[in-house]
């Protein structure tokens, strides 16, 4: 082992910087033991080629800590109070359709829900009903009706399979056939499958911009939406 000279002439085992940390971690108080050395100790700046001293740093350290915890928080209200917002539209939703008491009703607040409260325009709720459904009376251009054996619903497979909200871009065909074809003012798209298995239908939301709805968004509130319609389709 190499050994190095010090004051006094006395020889002792050169320490890595693992030993030196790991005999402060199991002596906590040896800067409380050691008061003169705490006071002298310095370190580089973290923001500059100046020293500071070990308390300064602690304190640099802190508040550095302290600015995240305040900027996560932040983060978390601003979240908490986006949901509040959602979950307010979602309850006067669900006052609008249990207010309604036909097909015709029911596409109009559902209509008035989605423009007024979510902002959305583009949007339409694709339904594989009888023959004999009380939606066959109603005519609305966010209404389109297909037998439950339409071969076009394949195109959608996998959104019925998966059972769940999916955002993004969708494929153009898809696109073509739920908003009308070259409508390509639809950057993006929430496809909702409405239930039970096999499914129902779906609503289709469109908006103009790419980035409105994405793939990683949370899809929860979109999953109540869907359930809300999927229960007051079944009433008529």
């Amino acid at each position: 082992m190499n050994k190095q000279p010090v004051r006094g002439g006395v020889e002792t085992a050169a320490l890595s910087e693992e030993a030196i940390a790991e005999y402060l971690q199991q002596n906590v108080d040896f800067f409380e033991r050691h008061a003169t050395l705490f006071g002298k100790l310095k370190i580089p700046h973290a923001r500059g080629g100046s020293t500071v001293s070990l308390v300064e740093r602690q304190v640099l350290v802190l508040r550095e800590k302290n600015d995240k915890l305040e900027a996560r928080l932040h983060e978390l209200i601003m979240v908490a109070r986006a949901n509040d917002v959602l979950a307010n539209k979602i309850h006067k939703l669900s006052c609008r359709l249990i207010r309604a008491r036909t097909a015709e009703a029911f596409i109009d607040a559902l209509e008035s829900s989605l423009r007024e409260d979510f902002g959305a325009s583009e949007w339409l709720i694709l339904l594989a009903a009888p023959t004999d459904s009380a939606f066959q009376r109603v005519s609305s251009r966010h209404l389109r009706l297909v037998s439950p054996a339409a071969q076009e619903l394949k195109m959608f497979d996998t959104l019925f399979e998966g059972g769940k909200p999916r955002c993004g871009q969708i494929r153009d065909s898809q696109r073509d056939y739920l908003f009308g074809a070259g409508t390509t003012e639809v950057g993006s798209a929430a496809l909702v499958p409405l239930g039970p298995q096999p499914s129902s239908g779906l609503l289709a939301i469109g908006s103009p911009d790419t980035e409105r709805f994405h793939p990683t968004m949370s899809t929860e509130f979109l999953a109540h939406i869907g359930e809300l319609v999927s229960e007051s389709v079944g009433a008529f």
